[in-house]
């Protein structure tokens, strides 16, 4: 075959007849369903770019793509009304129903004209997904395990996930440190993208580092400024939930919203619903074990106070009883003397005989007992009296030590003294009387001038 006897037309004649039989066979506008892959909107113009895309059921394979376009007049009200409505981000990873139109440009191609969104569809989607979540984590027997984990009584030691510049954050850190009754807390930073697209991952990531640090630590705080109900889908990811319901460390929430619980508010030990809250939950604690401490306290010093009082009121009983129990010991012992006294005019001689080995036991316990006392006092007077030489005086003074004294008294400090000055110096054997001079070396302290003519012998 001859090319050069077939007539050629144009890329653009050729794209241009592809558009009018795309318009010509779509003519009207059709309802999809579909996930947004991927949305990109140009600042400048306000025009939004999607890719569309649809998966195979229970599979996450591709089996359709398509781009997509939302003129910026569109955008700016579908944008609106779809996120006040479902309370979610027009972002990627939800599935839409839009009113779409079949378009084909000679340059950009094919592509569909986004018209309209049904908000509802994305919400019972949305919730599908939510109950799914909740359902797999559940199965995965995880959703109740942070839960269980015991509150420690004085959580002091917090370690906040957050973004460092988030109003809620500041709140938190203020509440915490201002507290009225002057609790002190320990507070460390582990910053973290709080939404948008790439929160969920830095959210993990925030919890890793944790993890490194956990003998630190009593719980984990995830807080965030108060935001819009849209941000709230980023807590609503099942790898999120299934790591924070199996950490370690109590997670306590507080990102802003009182009436939606997101999937990590679910899975979590206790939901708040500020960051404010937060702190507020946390010096309750301490409070509560402040009052149970007082009341422990209180309770010990009452039960030693009664101890105390019960021990006096046996004690007084006891004194009162001592001269009553006397006065029987005696009347016994004057009762006993009678019936020995008869005893002894019947029967004298064995009543002399039991009298004396009773005397002579007792005469030999009393002899030994005695000696024993009479050697440990010597023994403790030998050792007193060693003690004694060792601190004496002299004995010290023969060891090659001396004592100076200056106007009558043991001098202790050179300061005392002044060039010119008397002193006496007592040695082992004899005195030396001297006077104070300067010193001919820099490191000497003074000079003695000898008098012989003071000189004493002393033994």
């Amino acid at each position: 075959m001859d090319p050069n006897n077939h007539q050629s037309i144009s890329l653009f004649e050729l794209n241009n007849r592809i558009r009018r039989v795309i318009e010509s066979g779509f003519p009207e506008l059709y309802w999809i369903v579909a996930e947004i892959s991927e949305i990109h909107v140009n600042r400048k113009s306000g025009h939004a770019y999607l890719e569309l895309v649809e998966k195979a059921r229970d599979k996450d394979t591709l089996i359709a793509r398509a781009k997509a376009t939302i003129w910026a007049a569109a955008y700016r009200s579908l944008k609106a009304y779809f996120e006040t409505t479902t309370g979610q981000i027009l972002t990627t990873g939800i599935k839409i129903r839009a009113r779409v139109s079949v378009d084909y440009h000679e340059l950009y191609q094919f592509s569909l004209n986004i018209r309209d969104i049904d908000p509802s569809y994305t919400m019972g989607d949305l919730a599908r997904r939510r109950r799914e979540i909740i359902r797999q984590l559940e199965e995965d027997g995880v959703i109740d395990m942070n839960r269980e984990i015991e509150f420690p009584r004085v959580p002091q030691r917090i370690a906040i996930i957050s973004s460092p510049t988030a109003a809620g954050y500041g709140d938190f850190i203020n509440q915490l440190n201002h507290n009225t009754p002057g609790y002190h807390f320990y507070t460390k930073l582990f910053p973290a993208i709080m939404q948008g697209n790439e929160a969920v991952t830095s959210l993990l990531h925030a919890f890793d580092q944790v993890s490194k640090h956990l003998d630190f630590f009593d719980v984990v705080v995830v807080i965030r400024g108060g935001g819009s109900k849209t941000d709230l889908t980023v807590y609503d990811h099942y790898d999120l939930g299934f790591y924070a319901a199996q950490f370690p460390l109590p997670v306590i929430t507080g990102i802003g919203h009182e009436r939606d619980d997101s999937i990590l508010d679910l899975v979590t030990h206790t939901r708040c619903k500020t960051p404010t809250a937060v702190a507020d939950l946390l010096i309750n604690f301490m409070s509560e074990f402040e009052n149970w401490i007082t009341e422990q306290s209180e309770a010990i010093t009452g039960l030693a106070r009664e101890m105390i009082e019960s021990h006096q009121q046996f004690f007084d009983r006891v004194l009162q009883r001592m001269p009553r129990q006397v006065q029987q010991k005696i009347e016994l012992s004057r009762r006993q003397l009678v019936r020995f006294g008869q005893q002894a005019l019947s029967n004298s001689h064995v009543i002399l005989v039991r009298g004396n080995d009773q005397l002579a036991n007792f005469s030999g316990q009393l002899s030994k007992n005695a000696r024993r006392l009479i050697t440990d006092a010597l023994r403790y007077n030998d050792s007193l009296d060693r003690q004694l030489r060792l601190y004496d005086p002299a004995h010290i003074l023969k060891r090659g030590y001396s004592i100076t004294y200056h106007k009558g008294k043991p001098l202790k400090d050179s300061q005392n003294v002044k060039v010119g000055d008397s002193v006496t110096i007592r040695l082992f054997r004899g005195i030396l009387n001297g006077i104070i001079h300067l010193p001919e070396q820099p490191d000497s302290s003074s000079l003695l001038n000898k008098n012989s003519k003071d000189h004493d012998n002393i033994s």
